[in-house]
């Protein structure tokens, strides 16, 4: 499933990127708009390290930062990779899990473009023709934010227990990129913008496959594996 996602962001022009897995700090909060002690730091449970403040990413968006500083705009990439949340384990949370970043910068990038990309991604993912819709939400990397929804691929918007009987199904968070982002990357916001999204590999997965339990992906039991 990440070589399939990997493919269709390829196919849009997006490159691929990468980053370590443990961060600091700097990049994990500070650097997207997160300063110490600011309330949305309770939006994550961190796993810290004992040595110089570090710590297990929390999202794979620190690596947005890392990018933007060693490489100029107009850019679109894609950031894939395991992040670790501190939580209690259901059907639906798991402490190891996977994530796909997305930015895209340039002169006169608007949220038009993302909705255009994102639902041709979500097309070609799963092979069918799809309808999403934006909601306001709240990130504080970006200004203004939104959460995306799938029309459920299961009932078809009628209503079942994958979407809890509302006929959507939550897969991302996204929004335009914050200007404190830009600066602390050592872009000036008034030359630039762009978006970024975040979604859950494992929740595309479940979609995908009509899985009802992250957690075993995680089992190792070979009876759930060999049906792949």
């Amino acid at each position: 499933m990440r070589r399939k996602v990997e493919e269709i962001f390829q196919s849009m022009g997006f490159s691929l990127v990468e980053g370590p897995e443990i961060e600091n700090e700097w990049y994990n909060f500070d650097a997207l708009n997160i300063p110490k002690d600011h309330p949305a730091r309770d939006l994550w449970d961190t796993f810290w390290l004992k040595e110089d403040k570090l710590l297990l990413r929390t999202h794979t968006t620190p690596v947005d930062v890392r990018y933007l500083e060693k490489n100029n705009p107009p850019l679109r990439i894609i950031i894939p990779g395991r992040i670790f949340r501190h939580e209690a384990t259901d059907a639906s949370h798991e402490i190891n899990f996977y994530q796909i970043d997305g930015l895209m910068i340039d002169k006169d990038i608007s949220i038009a473009d993302f909705k255009g990309i994102i639902k041709k991604f979500f097309i070609l993912f799963f092979n069918k023709e799809i309808s999403i819709r934006l909601r306001p939400s709240f990130f504080p990397f970006t200004e203004p934010s939104f959460e995306v929804d799938v029309l459920c691929v299961n009932c078809k918007g009628k209503g079942c227990s994958v979407c809890s009987q509302t006929g959507w199904v939550e897969m991302m968070g996204a929004g335009m990129i914050h200007p404190n982002v830009l600066k602390n990357a050592k872009l000036n916001p008034k030359f630039w913008q762009g978006f970024a999204f975040g979604m859950g590999l494992d929740r595309l997965t479940m979609m995908k496959f009509k899985i009802t339990d992250i957690r075993l992906f995680y089992s190792g039991d070979l009876r759930f594996l060999k049906q792949f």
